[in-house]
């Protein structure tokens, strides 16, 4: 017998409040909202093979809640909570149940920028020309063996939680067995993650480099000699921007491309510095 009760879906009793709260559980059909409806709270809830492909949510809130095999096909979130701390009533700080994503589809998704993902893990997801960009509060989120294809841009990807460990029950994030083979990151940083236990770039123009700060040191002879002083002054503030996060997040291990040279530099001075900061080793001067 599941240990899910029988699956409702009804008004808030907090009038307030415009979203409707789903409980219990839910398999093999469409969600459907009544009419004039365009919010949701999940709370405690299992949703097993059901299709939110194409909808449109205003507000789309999850607790405690578990998605498995669902598809989220271009679905639209104007506001976005995957791992809420609670429904009602105050937060005591100590106790902060996860909400669960397993083998679920967000293809051509568009989450809402600055989605707040909380307490929530993807197990197995793809996620496919999703609008997954400008997330930072991700500092909670668990991602297991998923799929990343298309762009990717303005994300922030947490190995270790930033804060209410007592809550969460743990401090780390799992964070192991990723592809993004067929990703193009853009502005993504990778931070207190073990970037080898993930299947990285497959695309021209990235690279897995360690020892970070010396190549920094090794290759800023190479930009000392270039004409113009703004060229160099955009390239210097690159790099050590480059080796300061590589330190201080990856022990000096980074993926690496060539707009990390400079996003400002003409694309053939980016390529020429990228190619030295790949071929350099410590304490050896490129070329």
């Amino acid at each position: 017998m599941s240990a899910f009760e029988q699956f409702s879906l009804q008004a808030s009793p907090e009038e307030w409040r415009p979203e409707w709260i789903a409980r219990g559980e839910l398999r093999d059909r469409r969600f459907e909202l009544p009419d004039g409806v365009s919010g949701v709270t999940f709370d405690q809830a299992q949703l097993v093979n059901v299709d939110f492909s194409d909808m449109r949510f205003t507000d789309f809130s999850v607790h405690a809640t578990e998605f498995v095999g669902c598809d989220f096909s271009d679905a639209a979130f104007e506001r976005l909570s995957m791992g809420s701390t609670c429904v009602r009533g105050p937060w005591n700080r100590t106790d902060w149940p996860q909400s669960v994503f397993r083998d679920c589809v967000f293809r051509r998704t568009r989450f809402a920028a600055r989605t707040f993902f909380g307490n929530v893990r993807f197990e197995r997801c793809i996620f496919d020309g999703s609008r997954l960009r400008d997330q930072a509060s991700t500092f909670s989120a668990e991602f297991v063996d998923c799929v990343f294809i298309g762009r990717v841009r303005s994300v922030n990807f947490w190995g270790r939680p930033t804060d209410h460990l007592a809550a969460l029950g743990r401090d780390r994030n799992d964070f192991t067995g990723n592809d993004f083979t067929s990703a193009e990151l853009d502005y993504v940083a990778f931070k207190h993650v073990d970037l080898h236990a993930q299947h990285l770039p497959g695309l021209p123009g990235y690279a897995l480099l360690d020892r970070i700060s010396e190549r920094v040191k090794a290759v800023l002879p190479l930009v000392q000699r270039w004409p113009d002083p703004q060229q160099q002054k955009v390239a210097r503030f690159s790099l050590e921007f480059l080796a300061d996060m590589a330190r201080e997040h990856n022990d000096d291990h980074a993926l690496v491309s060539p707009s990390d040279m400079g996003r400002k530099l003409p694309p053939p001075l980016r390529e020429e510095l990228f190619d030295a900061f790949r071929r350099t080793t410590s304490g050896t001067n490129p070329g």
